[in-house]
């Protein structure tokens, strides 16, 4: 089965590509040179491709991406609960999702999620292989089995945590931190108790197989990055890096496509370097960081700390954000947790965008600008990430005036030849009727 990649090499144009192509207003022969070298991908399962995914780009010249994790539990274990998740994630532009479920029937929650999800769909499958066999009872096969189910199942992309050697677990042990990775966890554990070689690692071209039969898109997981500041691009995190560099290669050898997982907590000022650092040890692939957050004691606001972190690592070559909650190193998500945490990063996304050069992202901003002078307030509205937050102070407030309520029509600085009867007007009918429709 031909992927992306091996389309792009062959220089073959497919429909996938054409879509991208006009979303990003960008050459589609460009697009395919992008495809072809790595810079670029397009996760999209054959599978999912035959249901409602609405292929996007991931990666050089492209609008920067914002992930959305959620999933099932041992606390919480309902498939409408994580469907409800999914429904905010695509109302408020998430451009993909990763569902983590870790309890419940996983092949129906994944299936289900599939079957309704119009943006790409992730796992990490070392999850599944866990509650399947236990903590220390899977070995290879096992792994293939439950890595193949996921392929035939439409997952578009899967991280996979092969980064991580048994030669680099004593690094973590000077950590302050330590690993926090979920899945570096459970193969740092079974390295230690086996004595034996990350499987996953062993395993890796058998992995590749499967991938390029369903065009599953590789994210290289970070297993060793940083939880804390503190341990910021120690020889953990970057012998890991180098680890995945190769294993970036070795991928591409198959066709199969690839991004890298980046680090979760960098101070700011390290954040440009990390950033040039990681495309240069992994061949230019696209870049996912997770986060980052930029201090350590955000607790309750990480959707903040993160935020700001990945408008900087976006303005420096990061090309897809994993958003953060409020809830983040506290507890579950729960709806509004989710629905926070994605505008926050949908937020540094676009900013990341301004100033990447993006085609259009400045001249949105410009029209933003354009309908704010002239006191347009249902233009505005189709700009906005959060339209009901936008007409509940607009509207909600209870001021009727032309202007907006902060200094009001007498003293607005920018109140010059509107319609003082219908500015208000204009923008409360179009709120009462629901007639603004999604940008």
């Amino acid at each position: 089965m031909s992927t992306q990649m091996i389309a792009a090499r062959e220089g073959r144009i497919t429909r996938e590509m054409e879509i991208v192509a006009q979303k990003e207003s960008l050459s589609v022969d460009i697009l395919r040179q992008y495809i072809a070298e790595g810079s670029v991908i397009i996760p999209a399962n054959t599978v999912h491709l035959k249901k409602k995914l609405d292929p996007i780009g991931i990666g050089k010249g492209l609008k920067t991406k914002v992930n959305v994790n959620f999933g099932a539990s041992p606390q919480v274990a309902s498939l409408d609960y994580e469907l409800k998740k999914l429904e905010i994630s695509e109302k408020y532009g998430a451009d993909t999702v990763m569902d983590l479920s870790t309890k419940g029937d996983l092949d129906l929650i994944r299936e289900a999620v599939i079957d309704y999800a119009t943006m790409p769909v992730g796992t990490v499958p070392i999850y599944q292989v866990v509650e399947e066999k236990g903590l220390l009872g899977f070995d290879i096969p096992d792994i293939l089995r439950v890595i193949r189910r996921q392929a035939e199942q439409g997952v578009d992309y899967m991280t996979i945590h092969a980064g991580f050697l048994r030669e680099y677990i004593p690094l973590t042990k000077k950590r302050v931190v330590g690993v926090v990775s979920r899945g570096g966890g459970i193969l740092g554990k079974w390295m230690e108790h086996h004595k034996r070689e990350n499987p996953l690692y062993e395993c890796f071209d058998e992995i590749c197989a499967i991938f390029q039969k369903y065009d599953v898109s590789f994210s290289l997981g970070d297993s060793l990055r940083p939880g804390g500041l503190v341990d910021c691009g120690d020889e953990a995190q970057m012998s890991e890096l180098s680890t995945l560099g190769e294993l970036t290669k070795r991928a591409w050898k198959h066709g199969a496509q690839v991004m890298v997982e980046g680090p979760g907590h960098v101070p700011i000022h390290m954040i440009r370097e990390q950033m040039e650092i990681e495309k240069k040890v992994c061949h230019g692939a696209p870049f996912y960081v997770l986060g980052p957050l930029i201090i350590d004691t955000g607790a309750g606001y990480d959707h903040i700390t993160g935020a700001i972190g990945g408008a900087v690592a976006g303005m420096y070559g990061a090309d897809m954000l994993c958003y953060v909650t409020p809830a983040e190193h506290l507890k579950l998500p729960d709806e509004n947790d989710v629905k926070e945490g994605l505008i926050a990063f949908k937020i540094a996304a676009r900013g990341a965008d301004i100033a990447k050069g993006i085609p259009g992202a400045w001249e949105e901003q410009k029209e933003m600008s354009r309908h704010r002078k002239a006191l347009r307030w249902e233009a505005q509205s189709r700009y906005v990430f959060d339209r009901e937050k936008f007409y509940h102070y607009r509207i909600g407030s209870g001021y009727t005036g032309a202007a907006c309520g902060m200094c009001g029509d007498e003293f607005c600085p920018m109140n010059e030849k509107i319609d003082m009867d219908n500015a208000f007007k204009e923008i409360s009918t179009a709120s009462q009727e629901g007639k603004v429709e999604k940008k």
